[in-house]
């Protein structure tokens, strides 16, 4: 009669239980893919984080092939503190420079569309003798498909990429200015590489990328920025936009924020949805803002 009694409670126990434990199974799992993570998450982590996100993979169609010849720069090493080497594609000042402008990449890597992109704004700031390096954090891999890209960018390890900047910082010298520019994942990672410049950051241009959300952070951050967004997406959205604006309105940090009416990634040329007007209209507000800060 007792283990009777004793399996009743059981079963009762086990079934109120039951409803709970699902209700967490579904809030870990929509922890997961949720947009907007924890606040104590990296920002880049954030990012990475979106290849959990089928609608994001989606946005992101194949890169066209790059039809443009690229006529100068050369590969270039360097060492880095981890005991490995960094490498970039560099175009070199008309006349010795410690001007540079480091170009970081999207998530599909160094491809020849960012070292297009890279000579076009290196022709563009040659009246300012500008060093021009598109550097490599995805250590020499390049993807060609959606989901190699998100492979490449989910692995992507923050040491390691820091590692690389900090390693051209040295090699560019203590006596540097640098200004970053990146798109997608490399828009965040140009915030992140201002922050790593220091004193030697004199201009910062975001496109589409994550904010840094850590206001401890941003007290560091020596460079004027220029954001460029893009107000149709949804996961670097309005609200996390004017939050970054008004973290840095706050801190007192030099800034420019523009929205435009598009899509994610609206000004890579690679990209089947490139809105060339729009991508023309954000060239000439990053081309300006870089040719002042030189």
């Amino acid at each position: 009669m007792k283990k009777n009694i004793l399996f009743f409670v059981l079963s009762i126990l086990m079934w109120t239980c039951q409803p709970s434990a699902q209700k967490n199974e579904y809030e870990n799992a929509q922890a997961k893919n949720k947009i907007c993570c924890d606040e104590e998450e990296e920002s880049t982590a954030q990012f990475a984080s979106l290849t959990n996100d089928i609608s994001f993979m989606n946005v992101h169609e194949n890169p066209e092939k790059c039809t443009k010849k690229i006529k100068g720069g050369e590969n270039i090493t360097f060492k880095t503190a981890d005991g490995k080497d960094g490498s970039g594609f560099l175009f070199k000042s008309m006349k010795p420079s410690q001007k540079y402008l480091v170009v970081i990449h999207e998530w599909w890597g160094l491809n020849d569309h960012i070292k297009a992109e890279a000579e076009k704004l290196y022709e563009d700031l040659k009246s300012k003798n500008v060093n021009v390096i598109a550097i490599d954090l995805y250590d020499g891999n390049v993807a060609t498909t959606r989901e190699e890209a998100g492979k490449l960018m989910g692995e992507n390890k923050a040491e390691r990429s820091k590692a690389i900047l900090e390693g051209f910082f040295a090699y560019a010298g203590k006596k540097a200015k640098i200004a970053t520019i990146g798109w997608c994942f490399g828009g965040g990672w140009s915030l992140q590489a201002s922050l790593l410049a220091q004193k030697q950051a004199v201009g910062c241009v975001i496109y589409y990328g994550m904010p840094e959300k850590d206001k401890e952070k941003l007290k560091n951050l020596k460079a004027e920025v220029l954001g460029i967004f893009a107000s149709q997406e949804k996961w670097i959205n309005t609200k996390v936009v004017d939050q970054f604006q008004a973290d840095l309105k706050e801190l007192k940090k030099k800034n420019t924020i523009k929205s435009f009416d598009a899509e994610h990634a609206f000004a890579n040329p690679s990209n089947p949805k490139y809105n060339k007007e729009l991508a023309a209209q954000a060239y000439e507000l990053s081309i300006n803002f870089l040719k002042r800060k030189f």
